[in-house]
């Protein structure tokens, strides 16, 4: 179980702790972004609880998260990356990265991986570079 972290600044906190997670605000979130088209609120509300998820709250309202699968040892996957449109511009999204990078658990991993349409450049700040030989690299799409 990994460890439960919460971080605060000015009125945004993010925390770990599933307890706080709003899955109707997490369903309704992810229903605009262009990878998490077709998931049910059912669907989302499994994969959060295998999942080390980050969530961004203002004033207590969950406005965003990101989500990290990982075995805590060699390997992380990032996805569900999400600031709700009206909280964009406050640098939430990189205090969210900062705050994944800090936790305890997540370091000294091998290898993290992430897939993204439009957000290259706030990851690179962090890092995250293009996979050095993406022809070594397979994936199973099940639609």
């Amino acid at each position: 179980m990994p460890q439960m972290i919460e971080v605060h600044k000015d009125n945004y906190t993010i925390s770990t702790d599933p307890a706080r997670l709003d899955i109707d605000a997490i369903a309704e979130m992810l229903q605009r972004a262009y990878w998490a088209q077709g998931r049910t609120r059912e669907m989302i509300a499994r994969y959060v609880q295998h999942s080390l998820v980050f969530g961004v709250y203002h004033e207590g309202k969950q406005i965003g998260l990101a989500r990290v699968v990982s075995d805590y040892t060699t390997f992380a996957w990032l996805c569900d990356v999400f600031i709700h449109e009206d909280y964009r511009g406050h640098s939430l999204g990189k205090w969210l990265m900062e705050t994944i990078h800090a936790h305890p658990d997540l370091q000294n991993l091998r290898r993290w991986l992430l897939a993204t349409r439009d957000a290259h450049g706030l990851y690179e700040q962090f890092g995250w570079t293009p996979l050095d030989h993406p022809e070594q690299w397979m994936h199973k799409f099940n639609g």
